[in-house]
């Protein structure tokens, strides 16, 4: 991981970050480098570390034919980007839960007492969670994985745009997903910018903040 890293500069990450629709449509991102800015990515935090995003990217011909008839008025962003992101929230990631905590004990992250305990929680909580909780934490833990996709992308040199403007009721499917296991989050252009985003406002702290 951090192999390919153009900048560290937390400021130029944050403020520089814009949301781009049209990009160099020559420009390719290695797949290899597409691979660790996910793995970047996801150090991201989730509940009980379960991890739930999940993410199919689309970066052939095929694919992004595939997507045009989904993205309603993101076909720029489709078209012109070198990879689209989908990214899903998987309401099994309970599932690899011993996987997780077995391989923190071994890497030696985490005493064996501890990841039974762990494991003894989830087990006995996560699986009887009604079907609206686990896509709300699905979906919670995986638009936080999403916004540090977008933050990575930018310290790798490139540019993003998160879509919600999309057929979500047949985005698993065309994708041959477990509807019923993956809930659509959001789809993450990402290239190398033709036009740049425009900058934006935001409203003061002040008006957002509530004290108590």
């Amino acid at each position: 991981m951090f192999n390919h890293i153009q900048s560290n500069d937390f400021t130029d990450i944050v403020k520089g970050r814009r949301s781009v629709r049209n990009y160099d449509e020559n420009y390719i991102i290695p797949r290899e480098e597409i691979t660790e800015i996910i793995s970047e990515a996801s150090l991201a935090p989730s509940s009980a570390n379960m991890q739930p995003w999940r993410v199919v990217v689309v970066d052939t011909l095929e694919g992004k034919n595939k997507l045009t008839p989904l993205v309603r008025f993101n076909t720029l962003q489709n078209s012109t980007s070198s990879a689209m992101l989908l990214i899903f929230g998987d309401t099994s990631s309970y599932l690899y839960a011993e996987e997780i905590y077995n391989t923190a004990v071994e890497q030696g992250l985490m005493p064996a007492d501890v990841r039974d305990r762990q494991l003894e929680t989830i087990s006995s909580i996560f699986p009887t969670l009604t079907k609206e909780m686990k896509v709300e934490i699905a979906k919670i833990d995986s638009s936080l994985f999403a916004m540090q996709l977008m933050l990575v992308a930018r310290a790798h040199g490139y540019d993003t745009n998160p879509m919600a403007g999309f057929e979500a009721d047949r985005l698993a499917r065309a994708f041959e997903l477990d509807e019923e296991r993956y809930v659509p989050v959001m789809i993450i252009s990402m290239g190398k910018a033709k036009e740049e985003g425009y900058e934006s406002i935001r409203l003061d702290a002040e008006k957002i903040t509530f004290w108590a």
